[in-house]
């Protein structure tokens, strides 16, 4: 009993029901259709470009099991390879990042320019006269490859839809990301990287529930009403959508300041002076509407399968990817925009690290959260419970702590794996 035979996602509007089996979490033949028809298939987010802002930059990447080389060549191109000699399938970059004009095979020591074109090989003359006009000794780029106003994303899948097809209706709001500044925006040096002992989807679903903030998070809130957000009456209050293709948001107000022009009484005169700054700059490019939602709003959109942009106290990019059905791998960056002061920089970090960073106030309570879940699987079939139940706020209007968010994910995931999702 796998995924092919098994009703996984049931759904009944009437009722108001709408329910994942338990086994999706825990199966393991879920867990390898997933790679198979999920991540082999699907546009997965590689890096931004700001990454490998010069010429000769690269970072290695490990994305849905692939070694891959994400890089900027000599011509300033960006590039994503396979990190794979196409001799005898060595590595041919082991340093996590750095700068190269040329990759160099430590087995038997073929060069690749950048571009990922074959340069030189020891004992050329012992091959074909041809051998390197015949493109069979470069590096091998992964099918596709494309850009989305400096975020960059691989498809395994050759015959896959256009990235601006595949985004739809997300576009929105990654817009009203990358709008935070004209110049563009950066990642902030460095990356975070961390384990979770449970399913990748629960952290989907995680990423953006504003059900369990009050409970899981009160700690944090506490704080805030305490120390930070002293003398800020603003509530958590928003809406919840599902924007088609498994991608989903929450847009919502909260108590905590954002440097991106969202002014709390702890930042005194001095933020009060910088955060007017910004937002005037922002009121003249986008307009007072555009404006307000941007400094104003919060966001956690996710961009199927794996991506989480959490644009709230601070901005940060996470993906995750499974190892086995009770273990995944998490990466995240922070990024800001590229001329933002030191004041306001100083602030996104202290934001960055007090909450998001995985020894903040929210990621050690979430990962404690999530692998409680995960345990808790073992005993679905004793307790004759073997659903978990995803219907809050369904058939009213949604309110930014309902479950529609996660329904758009799990629609897209059951039509994916197995079938439509049974009536």
């Amino acid at each position: 009993m796998g995924a092919s035979n098994t009703v996984l996602v049931s759904s009944d509007e009437q009722l108001g029901m709408f329910r994942v089996a338990r086994k999706a979490f825990t199966d393991q033949e879920i867990f390898k259709a997933e790679y198979d028809k999920v991540f082999n298939k699907c546009w997965l987010y590689i890096g931004h470009e700001s990454e490998i802002a010069k010429k000769g930059d690269f970072v290695r990447r490990i994305i849905a099991k692939r070694n891959l080389v994400f890089n900027r060549d000599m011509d300033g191109n960006l590039n994503a390879f396979f990190n794979t000699c196409p001799h005898r399938g060595a590595e041919v970059c082991r340093e996590s990042k750095g700068n190269t004009k040329h990759f160099t095979c430590m087995y038997h020591g073929w060069i690749f320019a950048a571009n990922g074109q074959l340069k030189s090989l020891p004992g050329e003359d012992r091959y074909s006269a041809d051998f390197k006009a015949q493109n069979r000794g470069n590096l091998v780029p992964v099918p596709r490859f494309e850009n989305y106003r400096g975020m960059c994303f691989v498809n395994f899948d050759k015959d896959a839809c256009s990235l601006v097809d595949y985004l739809g209706n997300a576009k929105e709001y990654l817009d009203l990301v990358l709008d935070q500044c004209s110049e563009g925006m950066t990642v902030v040096s460095g990356q975070q990287e961390y384990a979770i002992r449970a399913n990748w989807k629960l952290l989907v679903e995680n990423s953006n529930d504003g059900y369990h903030a009050a409970m899981t998070h009160a700690t944090y809130l506490d704080y805030l009403a305490n120390t930070h957000a002293k003398g800020n009456e603003v509530a958590l209050r928003g809406v919840g959508r599902e924007l088609g293709g498994g991608h989903a948001v929450v847009e919502y107000t909260a108590p905590w300041g954002r440097p991106i022009a969202n002014w709390i009484p702890a930042w005194g005169e001095e933020g009060k002076e910088e955060m007017n700054r910004i937002h005037n700059r922002l009121v003249e490019e986008h307009g007072k509407e555009k404006a307000d939602r941007i400094c104003f709003k919060n966001r956690n959109l996710l961009i199927f399968p794996n991506l989480v942009i959490n644009d709230i106290m601070a901005l940060t990019f996470r993906t995750f990817y499974p190892v086995a059905p009770n273990y995944m791998n998490v990466t995240g960056w922070a990024l800001a925009p590229v001329n933002e002061t030191d004041w306001a920089r100083k602030y996104r970090l202290n934001n960055f690290l007090e909450f998001l960073g995985p020894g903040g106030f929210a990621t050690p309570d979430d990962v404690e959260a999530l692998e409680s879940c995960q345990a808790g699987y073992a005993n679905s079939v004793e307790t004759g419970n073997e659903w978990n139940d995803i219907s809050k706020g369904m058939g009213m209007d949604a309110m930014y702590d309902d479950e529609i968010q996660m329904r758009s994910f799990w629609k897209e995931w059951n039509r994916r794996i197995q079938a439509p999702v049974e009536k």
